[in-house]
């Protein structure tokens, strides 16, 4: 087995493991494996190892990739922060975006998202902290996102997606993640909207996570491992 066929089925042991021990089903938790950086050949043998999302930040990469593994049946999500003239982009090149935190963007996706393809999955990135530097919309502002979204053609708003701060402590993890699920909870009573997706949990905090409700865990160097030197901090 190839390095990454064996880090999967350490990262689904881990999923299975912690749904276990909260009485889920594992089937409820899907794993997204962070790509940015890594090289296409390596997508492909996760792709080949039974992995079927991949999530990327940059778009001119992630197109990149895309042309070299078009015969591939991949599920493209973008993960990293929208910028506005990249919006055409990714609402033609992705099936998911997670980090919509502001009207505008959202906007500009559903007037892009070609008529041929399906609805584009949405999720909103929101800000549980007010750590300086990090994208999402505050909670206070999240309803008003969200009625906005879910009003847009051609996307499909399915949930919530988080960073929250780092820890090393299984109690400060759950807080954030509860927070993110008790959040959507309370859009889908408000609203009446049916969300299905909470995009929480990593490398360090999956277990966390799945215990709150994740449907969806972002890794990245558990799947592939260290990414090549001078590409940025590692992701998942």
């Amino acid at each position: 087995m190839t390095n990454v066929t064996q880090n999967l089925l350490k990262i689904r042991q881990r999923i299975r493991q912690a749904c276990d021990s909260c009485g889920r089903d594992p089937a409820e938790v899907n794993l997204l494996a962070v790509s940015k950086k890594q090289p296409a050949d390596a997508i492909r043998l996760a792709f080949e190892a039974g992995q079927k999302a991949f999530g990327e930040n940059f778009v001119q990469e992630a197109m990149d990739k895309q042309r070299q593994l078009q015969n591939l049946d991949i599920e493209w999500h973008f993960i990293g922060r929208i910028q506005s003239n990249k919006t055409r982009e990714i609402a033609a090149c992705f099936d998911w975006v997670h980090s919509i935190d502001r009207p505008k963007v959202a906007t500009r996706l559903s007037e892009h998202r070609p008529p041929e393809k399906k609805e584009l999955d949405i999720c909103l990135q929101v800000a549980l902290s007010d750590e300086s530097g990090k994208s999402g919309v505050p909670p206070e502002h999240l309803a008003d996102l969200a009625s906005q979204v879910a009003a847009l053609p051609r996307l499909r708003l399915r949930g919530l997606m988080c960073i929250p701060p780092a820890s090393d402590k299984p109690s400060r993890q759950r807080h954030w993640f509860a927070r993110l699920a008790s959040l959507q909870n309370e859009l889908n009573q408000l609203l009446g909207l049916r969300l299905d997706t909470l995009s929480m949990g990593m490398s360090n905090d999956l277990e966390a996570a799945i215990v709150e409700g994740s449907t969806l865990v972002r890794l990245g160097t558990a799947v592939f491992g260290p990414r090549p030197a001078g590409t940025g901090p590692p992701n998942g």
